[in-house]
């Protein structure tokens, strides 16, 4: 089942089919493409993108040097802030998106930044071992809760890329049960909080790090 493209409000898919959109983040202005005829869910921005992006803003975590990777990148808007903070980042997504994800990344990223900034193919649960054990400090994702038949992949994927210092943040719109089946899940393997909420766009951001031997206890 694919995600239902509605916002709150009922506005429907008119925002995803316009050609680019603009945001304003660490002092630059981001223009994103957006194609949904062609490919659909992978290549709009989605609201839980857009918060995350503000989250990261608002200097929580300290992004300078960190190595981060972002799942399933989409239009890249994530992991393009990202960069611009100060990180090393991965950004992913399955190969039919990396070509329009690449434009993006590379339109809106100065120079000086841009090797920062790796695109990369990764579908999840597969070919984990492209990517280091326990490589990155950071591991986003924006709005990728929503396929029931994606989460063990997923969850495989995250605990392939964790260490034990790694910190992961999910920003998601919760609109149905299996997408709290899908916290559950990751609850078991990994100590869960929600940090953050945004009540204009119903979108929370959850992090989430190893859980460790005495948290068992």
């Amino acid at each position: 089942m694919a995600l239902v493209p509605y916002d709150a409000e009922g506005l429907g898919i008119q925002k995803f089919y316009k050609p680019l959109t603009t945001y304003k983040f660490v002092n630059h202005t981001i223009q994103i493409k957006q194609d949904w005829k062609q490919l659909g869910v992978a290549a709009v921005v989605w609201d839980a993108a857009i918060v995350l992006c503000t989250y990261l803003e608002m200097g929580a975590l300290n992004l300078q040097g960190c190595s981060a990777v972002e799942l399933g990148a989409g239009t890249g808007l994530v992991g393009i802030v990202a960069a611009l903070l100060g990180a090393h980042v991965t950004i992913t997504d399955r190969k039919i998106a990396l070509d329009f994800l690449k434009s993006n990344v590379q339109a809106n990223l100065p120079q000086d930044i841009q090797p920062k900034a790796v695109v990369k193919e990764l579908t999840w649960g597969q070919n984990l071992g492209n990517f280091s054990s326990g490589k990155f400090d950071l591991i986003l994702g924006a709005d990728i809760i929503y396929l029931e038949e994606t989460f063990a992949d997923l969850l495989q994927t995250l605990e392939h890329l964790c260490s034990d210092h790694s910190v992961i943040l999910l920003s998601c719109r919760i609109r149905y049960e299996r997408d709290q089946n899908f916290l559950k899940m990751l609850g078991n393997h990994f100590t869960v909080h929600e940090v953050h909420y945004d009540l204009e766009k119903d979108v929370h951001v959850y992090k989430a790090h190893r859980r460790n031997h005495k948290e068992d206890l």
